[in-house]
């Protein structure tokens, strides 16, 4: 690995991509529809027979709506006709919600439909109904919160995972809940995120709360110890303190967003701008460490010889420069954010699994933050905590590449069944055996 020198860093060069729609994906399967000639045309002007010599293949994507269908569970029964004494009806599944007309399919297509695509389930209510099927929204509801009940003991190993492991991220977002008890209608709580395992078995979970205080990750991540990735937010430095064993590190996309939303006000440029491509430098070096280093050893030597000397460039530069703003100014601000996050904002730099910001968790908060714009508020407090389930599950397949529907739907025909930890363990989105996901 050559390593630059400061003046060297460069991005690298921008691939054009080349004009024309993307090839259809070779998963899915193919229906072919053989079109040939007429017998009258397959003879030639001189009397010959035409041969076959190859054929051409066009492809177009279809798409088939979704239907709805009755299970039929048809128990044999059996009796002695001697005796009379003895009679035996087969044995049934079991089911994710007992007595239910709800099969695993239909669960996970609301729970995907909701949780992952953000509908709301007045519109599902709609959408059933269209196909004929008459399901009111708040026994859809009441489903959901049945299903999260069921993936609960999924979501307690995904915290486990989190808790064993000593690099983290943490982020949270308000929510309204309409019906909490206590509490009018408009007050904000709040849907925390943590993110934390190996890269290989990471878990995304989500944890819903009135609080956005210290409290909560002091209860969710109970035993943790390590690194953990979070924004400025006082709660966060609270728990450092009274939790023993946790390192926070700072965020350097807050510090940037501060210094940037100055430079949106501002046509000319000043220490703004500046501050701006000081930083900009810092996230080059980290575009080429996804580029050439693959151990977290080489990402530490790297950070040290290139990020360490600009880091320590920066802070003189915001020394000297601190006194020229107002304190109570937007830019002002911006110094005294960086300033006083200095420490946590270099902590990066000591381990090579360290990421430079929290983007990690605010990607993971999106997509609850895009579902709220749909649905708005929740219901009551039993229905966030089904989210904070439902969204932790689904997730943390995404993150893993596996197909949500797919996945519920197996988790959820297997769960009733499952009698040990082990079993359990192997339904895990990073466990999961992917080719028993197939649907039939």
């Amino acid at each position: 690995m050559i390593l630059k020198s400061e003046s060297e860093i460069t991005v690298a060069a921008y691939q054009r991509k080349k004009p024309g729609r993307k090839p259809i994906t070779k998963d899915l399967p193919r229906v072919q529809q053989i079109h040939d000639l007429p017998e009258l045309e397959k003879t030639c002007s001189c009397g010959c027979t035409l041969n076959k010599i190859g054929e051409e293949i066009t492809e177009q994507l279809d798409f088939i709506p979704a239907k709805a269908q009755v299970i039929q569970h048809v128990r044999y029964k059996y009796a002695c006709k001697r005796c009379e004494e003895t009679m035996k009806t087969a044995k049934g599944p079991k089911h994710p919600i007992p007595k239910s007309i709800a099969s695993p399919g239909l669960l996970a297509h609301i729970a995907v439909s909701k949780f992952c695509d953000g509908l709301p389930l007045y519109r599902m209510e709609s959408i059933l109904q269209r196909m004929g099927v008459d399901i009111a929204r708040n026994t859809l509801s009441h489903w959901m919160i049945k299903v999260s009940e069921l993936l609960l003991p999924l979501y307690k190993l995904q915290q486990y995972s989190i808790i064993n492991y000593d690099v983290a991220f943490a982020d949270e977002t308000p929510v309204q809940v309409l019906k909490e008890p206590n509490r009018p209608p408009e007050s904000k709580s709040y849907m925390w995120v943590f993110i934390g395992g190996p890269p290989e078995k990471r878990s995304i979970l989500y944890h819903y709360d009135v609080s956005r205080g210290h409290g909560v990750p002091l209860h969710i991540l109970e035993d943790f110890q390590g690194w953990l990735h979070c924004d400025g937010h006082s709660a966060y430095d609270t728990y450092a303190k009274v939790k023993p064993g946790v390192t926070l590190l700072g965020c350097w996309m807050h510090c940037r967003r501060k210094f940037f939303d100055v430079t949106k006000t501002i046509k000319t440029e000043g220490l703004a701008h500046k501050a701006v491509k000081k930083i900009a430098k810092l996230y080059r070096i980290e575009d080429e460490i996804k580029q050439n280093c693959s151990s977290p050893q080489t990402v530490y030597d790297y950070r040290q010889q290139y990020a360490k000397p600009l880091l320590k460039e920066f802070k003189q530069w915001l020394d000297d420069n601190v006194h020229h703003v107002r304190p109570k100014s937007p830019l002002g601000d911006a110094f005294g954010y960086a300033l006083n996050q200095w420490e946590k904002l270099t902590r990066y730099l000591e381990d090579g699994r360290l990421e430079m910001d929290n983007g990690e968790s605010e990607r993971k908060i999106k997509p609850f933050v895009i579902g709220r714009k749909a649905w708005l508020f929740c219901d009551s407090v039993a229905g966030a905590k089904a989210a904070e389930i439902i969204y932790s599950v689904i997730e943390t397949a995404k993150y893993h590449k596996v197909e949500p529907y797919s996945y519920l739907r197996y988790v959820l025909t297997h769960l009733p069944n499952i009698t040990t930890e082990r079993e359990l363990e192997a339904l895990l989105p990073f466990n999961i055996d992917r080719t028993l996901l197939a649907i039939n």
